[in-house]
């Protein structure tokens, strides 16, 4: 059997749906889960060892049989340390098949079949009675089905069910309850994330201030939660406003509803500002006293900063308020939570809805079309003004007054840059509605919309007529597409560029002239964790687990490097960065591979967890924008990345194990090609022992594809 799997192209610049084996999705989930982060989750791990251990005992103490329902058992880790703890017999639910058959072999691996029995079903399609999945209900409720945003995996009407059909009243829970913490601030950095900010422009006419439309400015936002790896967010880039505040609670062992519900805290702001974001977090408490606690507090807020674990399959979650609102120090406010089945999202008011009766809003929606078309991080990136700077210098260099320009990008304003700086005569293609209509209401919010020419279809249908029958003399891109998850998928610029050739102009000037690929072998503190073997899991052997991941990652497709905002995720360069693959825009794109070979000498020790890759975009012979290292590294080999956009990362699996001892490894050789035809760059990296690098013995050879 096939399945149909949306890939990007880079030769359309869109999403192509393919035929791929039917082990494509299961191995793609497998390779990109967060299984290995969650077992290598000390705290997470230990804490709900601690809390069924305590219910377990309860159970038994009151003389009754403990029978538990683990509700997305996984690795079947939690039902194994139910029987552990005494339970006498574990029903293990787990909706995924591929997951749930691995739960078996690890559970028979163990020695606990005669006491877990692993139903691969959703919680909701479970049966209890003679006939059923289960003869009776369970007394212990063990789960786990929790993300960043708490609920977004749709916890509230899993528990609503079991509560109703699968379990007892008053059953004990691990955990017993959740609570959900929010903290106001202002923050001009997280607010660029989410609005557009006006974009000074300084010209022979004197200053141009590129507005938003107010449709864009009254906008609530996406509705999705951005989750960040908070801790890493610098404390000078936001203002406390307000204390820690309890938002609302969750008991787990009884009746839970999925029900639209808001919650409000009344609290005086502790200095005046703007508010403008909520930063949210959760904590589970596995027993009834709450003495057995697991936090996802960020380090300011934690009890104990020294204790911090480090986890990627639950971070902190970043709202955006509807509006940002003045507050004065000292003057009561109310932050309001609402949340229905899987979502949750925030607004201030003076007053409690309950007080002034106000209905429930709905969950907020985007209606200016930018949310849709720009991700948070294009919205950062837009909102640089250094980076806008950067391309305005460049354009000066290149615009002359009779210069007729086509600009290629995803609603991208260096149309606007270019008309303001005194273009003759301006076309952008825009070929999504989307992106058409955005830019259509941008333009004639800032009286544009005769000025500049919007041209709503593919680069390669374009007519001498849309043109109006002039020849382009500057071909503008960032480049973005919205399409592109790797960094070099904006390369279809370069296809862009081959496909309106006949509409250039003698001397025509393209813009960026080129780019580049390059590449630094890396140490993460931690990122490495979710590619790395597990071994034993609170003493129980999980190699079935691990041997599964590698399977998946051993599939063709799963070989890719990764895209990661590497801005979250401190590493160490253990090599210089190395340029190792160029584009000359200037020409169309070649017929023929661009093949390039190479060595990469590791300057510090460390062990080798992978390699970064990222694009570099020349706008101009003096002017490089990068999309990955801003800067060299320091003697100890910090990286700074690019915050605004996502960098490649290959995983080397031979360096992964924790148990493994840090490479010797020198040198690392590579061989690249780019295929035009296609699109695809194949790539293969050898580690070599300094000793062995003659013998070649210790190499390892890590073979990739990556594929766009």
């Amino acid at each position: 059997m096939k399945v149909f799997c949306g890939r990007a192209n880079p030769t359309t610049g869109s999403v192509e749906w393919l035929e791929e084996d039917e082990h494509y999705d299961y191995h793609q989930e497998i390779a990109r889960s967060s299984y290995a982060d969650m077992l290598h989750d000390k705290d997470r791990n230990m804490k709900y060892y601690q809390g069924i251990r305590a219910a377990v005992s309860r159970v038994k103490d009151r003389g009754q049989k403990a029978l538990v329902l683990d509700i997305g058992t996984g690795t079947g880790l939690l039902s194994m340390m139910a029987v552990t703890a005494g339970a006498d017999f574990c029903y293990a639910i787990e909706v995924f098949k591929p997951m749930a058959d691995a739960a078996v072999k690890i559970v028979e691996k163990n020695g606990f079949s005669d006491k877990i029995k692993v139903i691969n079903k959703h919680s909701t399609e479970v049966t209890v009675g003679p006939d059923g999945d289960m003869p009776c209900r369970a007394n212990i409720l063990i789960t786990e089905l929790f993300d960043t945003e708490l609920i977004g995996e749709g916890a509230l009407p899993s528990y609503e069910h079991a509560h109703r059909h699968l379990v007892q009243a008053n059953c004990e829970a691990v955990p017993h309850r959740a609570t959900v913490y929010a903290q106001l601030v202002e923050s001009r950095r997280m607010w660029s994330w989410n609005k557009l900010f006006p974009i000074r422009v300084q010209t022979s006419r004197g200053e141009r201030v590129i507005i938003p439309p107010l449709e864009l400015e009254r906008c609530p936002g996406a509705p999705s939660v951005c989750d960040i790896q908070l801790n890493q967010v610098s404390p000078a880039d936001f203002t406390i406003l307000s204390d820690v505040l309890p938002m609302f609670s969750v008991d787990f062992s009884k009746q839970v509803s999925s029900s639209a519900a808001c919650h409000s805290r009344q609290f005086e702001p502790l200095v005046s500002g703007r508010a403008q974001v909520v930063l949210s977090w959760w904590d589970i408490e596995m027993d009834p006293e709450g003495k057995i606690k697991c936090t996802m507090a960020p380090s300011w807020a934690h009890s104990d900063p020294e204790e911090l674990q480090w986890r990627d399959h639950w971070m902190q979650c970043v709202y955006f308020l509807p509006q940002e609102e003045p507050v004065v120090q000292g003057l009561a406010l109310c932050l309001v939570a609402y949340h229905d089945d899987y979502c949750v999202w925030y607004s201030l008011q003076k007053t409690s809805p309950e007080k002034n009766g106000r209905v429930h809003p709905v969950r907020p929606v985007c209606d200016c079309q930018a949310h849709l078309l720009w991700n948070r991080p294009r919205f950062g990136e837009i909102n640089d003004r250094n980076r806008t700077d950067q391309y305005i210098q460049a354009l000066r260099t290149v615009l002359k007054p009779d210069s007729v320009c086509l600009c290629v990008s995803d609603g991208s304003l260096l149309s606007m840059l270019a008309y303001h700086l005194g273009v003759e005569q301006v076309f952008t293609i825009e070929n999504s509605a989307v992106s058409h209509r955005l830019m259509k209401k941008i333009f004639k919010a800032n009286h544009l919309e005769d000025k500049i020419n919007i041209i709503e279809k593919r680069p390669e249908l374009l007519t001498p007529a849309d043109l109006e029958g002039k020849k382009v003399s500057l071909l503008l891109g960032e480049p973005f597409f919205t399409t592109s998850l790797l960094p070099w998928h904006n390369l279809y610029f370069w296809y862009v560029r081959t496909a309106v050739d006949q509409h250039l102009g003698p001397g025509a000037v393209v813009m960026p002239q080129a780019a580049s690929l390059h590449v630094v072998v890396v140490e993460f503190r931690d990122l490495w964790r979710i590619r790395s073997p597990c071994g034993d899991c609170e003493g129980f052997d999980v190699h079935i687990m691990d041997d599964m991941i590698k399977r998946a990652l051993d599939f063709r497709e799963s070989k890719e490097a990764e895209p990661h905002p590497l801005w979250e995720y401190p590493c160490r360069s253990l090599s210089e960065p190395q340029q190792i693959l160029t584009f000359d825009f200037r020409q169309p794109v070649p017929l023929q591979p661009i093949h390039a070979e190479g060595t990469i000498e590791l300057r510090r020790c460390g062990r080798s967890h992978g390699a970064v890759l990222w694009m570099e975009y020349h706008l101009t012979a003096d002017s490089t924008v990068s999309t990955g290292l801003l800067k060299s590294a320091e003697d100890e080999g910090d990286c700074c990345w690019n915050p605004h956009c996502k960098q490649a990362v290959y995983f080397f699996n031979t360096t992964l194990d924790p148990r493994a001892p840090p490479g010797s490894s020198q040198t690392v050789t590579y061989t690249v090609e780019f295929h035009p035809h296609t699109g695809d760059i194949t790539m293969d990296f050898t580690l070599s022992d300094a000793l062995d690098t003659a013998s070649g013995d210790q190499d390892q050879h890590l073979d990739t594809r990556l594929l766009f």
